[in-house]
């Protein structure tokens, strides 16, 4: 599907110059944060599941770094 442009006419220069800045600051060109700015205003962002997210959590440690433990030091903390 070819994709559509769209023009936008008679932005006030200084909504401009603050794209631009964003974009330089996002490593982007100003088309491409304007592109990101509209389908963000649009569409929202997207968002994933809690599963998603912890999935993605690198794994690091061992299982003892998160076992659970009572106050007093014992792993029997539910007694």
């Amino acid at each position: 599907m070819k994709k559509q442009q769209l023009l936008v006419r008679e932005v006030d220069p200084a909504v401009v110059t603050e794209l631009k800045k964003r974009a330089v600051k996002n490593g982007r060109s100003a088309e491409a944060e304007h592109r990101l700015i509209l389908e963000h205003a649009l569409r929202g962002t997207q968002r994933i599941s809690l599963a998603a997210a912890l999935m993605k959590i690198p794994p690091h440690g061992d299982d003892e770094d998160f076992e659970r433990r009572d106050e007093d030091g014992s792993a029997s903390v539910f007694n």
